[in-house]
């Protein structure tokens, strides 16, 4: 069984910078593929950004392209996701996630495991 933990969230003002972790308090998280999705208040879940087992390919929405980075440290069972230039649409829940098998890296419906989420705002 795979747990997942998210830390990072909180409060920052437009164009500031969070730098969202994701650890695993079970099984290693290094043969997954890893995601990042927001949900936003009264809005459907979205991708945000994916990254393969070992970190050679990363994935990432328009919105987040350039601004965002997603990274793994498989050694410490963590992936993080840097966001910089941050603004107010921003603000949502984020979750990460972690996917057994291939498929699509943009579909929250083909990740297994999820982490409880947690919430970015940002302040205009």
């Amino acid at each position: 069984q795979v747990q997942l933990v998210e830390s990072g969230g909180g409060l920052v003002q437009a164009g500031g910078s969070l730098r969202l972790s994701c650890a695993s308090s079970g099984r290693t998280l290094s043969t997954y593929s890893m995601g990042w999705f927001r949900q936003a208040q009264g809005k459907e879940r979205e991708f945000v950004a994916a990254i393969n087992w070992n970190g050679e390919f990363t994935y990432y929405s328009d919105s987040a392209k350039g601004r965002f980075t997603i990274s793994r440290d498989n050694a410490k069972n963590t992936v993080y996701l840097q966001m910089n230039s941050l603004k107010p649409e921003d603000t949502a829940v984020y979750y990460c996630a972690a996917k057994v098998y291939s498929g699509s890296y943009y579909y929250s419906g083909q990740y297994d495991y999820w982490g409880q989420g947690t919430q970015v705002t940002v302040s205009s």
